[in-house]
């Protein structure tokens, strides 16, 4: 009898252990979190409900300027003058990185001032700077917003700090987050930067830490931004890698800054244990050869055109099946770029990806006598 409820309490126990892995509940409304390298959504809640993102807003202030830097319309050592408008913002009491009137303050400066101290008169000064009027700045941001597909977000100014019209989602904020951090690879370290020191004009140098306070736990993490109004209390879009893997969160409507630290840590080192990323096939490799009929050759070459990841819980590898479906043989002639094939990815038996194969090569069709040949050697001996 005592081994007996031995082995039940270590039964209970196990099954405890393994419900407390297996499922999470942070404290705060509105959060998402994704794999980066599979797009797959590992948890949500309210993500889709309109926020105002605060701070958070400065992620799509830095990638207009990224924008702008890949074109060649500014560089990182253009000087900008700052303005009246702009200096007025660092002595309000926001967050700032105290640049002074008249002053010519260089881009990258600027950007490290928006991106580590989160300075509103840095936001300021640039969108000023490189588009004239701060107006015309946001024109930018909403029409960068569309490009990128974010749906129920709009900015009203370039620093996030209180209007109405400036609102988004966790939803946008992710998706504007992962873009940022695919496109401007020679730009996104800023963000992992834990202090910046200004060696401003006609004053001491000033030296402010980053707010992203998950930097300093040597847990990975390397972005993105924290935010803070008193409607939307505290939030931040954070990313942690670990080798090869990224997990990306999202979460707003945190009470104290303690709870964005310890919950938003807790959300990503969950997403980072509780799942796998397995890469099915890689861009431009060739993943399989295909029958071809009428053809100058037999077999064509196929490949995808992006990487495919695919992210399934932990100890469910052994249950991913590719399969690829095609009508066979393939008839020449064939194009390069050709769409062929499908590659259909099931786990547990149930259809979770589907991706498009394409030829890569070109194969041409033979002539009337091969074509003959190969069609009688078919009704004899059923072989293309």
């Amino acid at each position: 009898m005592r081994y007996l409820r031995f082995f039940l309490f270590f039964l209970i126990f196990t099954l405890t252990c393994q419900k407390t892995f297996s499922k999470i509940e942070i404290e705060a409304p509105y959060v998402i979190l994704q794999d980066h390298l599979s797009g797959k959504i590992l948890y949500e809640k309210d993500s889709k409900s309109r926020i105002y993102p605060a701070s958070m807003t400065k992620i799509m202030t830095t990638i207009i300027v990224f924008d702008l830097l890949k074109k060649e319309e500014t560089s990182l050592d253009e000087m900008i003058t700052i303005s009246e408008k702009a200096w007025r913002m660092s002595q309000s009491g926001y967050s700032s990185m105290f640049i002074m009137l008249d002053d010519k303050v260089s881009v990258e400066d600027l950007l490290k001032g928006i991106i580590i101290v989160s300075g509103n008169d840095a936001c300021i000064a640039l969108a000023e700077g490189l588009s004239g009027t701060e107006e015309d700045f946001v024109i930018l941001m909403n029409e960068k917003a569309r490009d990128i597909g974010l749906e129920n977000t709009n900015f009203a100014n370039s620093s996030g700090i209180n209007n109405p019209n400036n609102y988004s989602t966790v939803e946008d904020i992710l998706k504007l987050s992962r873009y940022m951090i695919q496109n401007y690879p020679e730009y996104y370290p800023y963000y992992k930067d834990t202090e910046f020191t200004w060696d401003r004009t006609g004053g001491d140098p000033i030296t402010q830490k980053n707010r992203n306070t998950l930097l300093f736990r040597d847990i990975g993490v390397d972005g993105i931004k924290t935010g803070f109004l008193t409607v939307e209390k505290y939030s931040l879009a954070a990313s942690i890698k670990y080798g090869e893997r990224r997990v990306t969160s999202v979460v707003s409507g945190f009470k104290t800054k303690s709870d964005r630290t310890r919950e938003s840590s807790r959300l990503l080192t969950w997403g980072l244990r509780r799942f796998d990323t397995i890469k099915v096939a890689e861009k431009n490799e060739i993943i399989a050869k295909l029958n071809v009929w009428h053809g100058t050759k037999n077999k064509i070459e196929t490949h995808v055109n992006e990487d495919v990841y695919l992210t399934v819980p932990k100890r469910k590898k052994k249950t991913i099946k590719a399969v690829i479906e095609y009508n066979s043989p393939v008839r020449a002639p064939i194009k390069k770029g050709e769409k062929l094939a499908v590659l259909k990815i099931y786990v547990s038996d149930q259809l979770t990806k589907k991706i498009d194969i394409f030829s890569s090569e070109e194969i041409k069709r033979t002539n009337i006598f091969s074509r003959l040949f190969k069609s009688l050697n078919f009704l004899v001996w059923g072989d293309v």
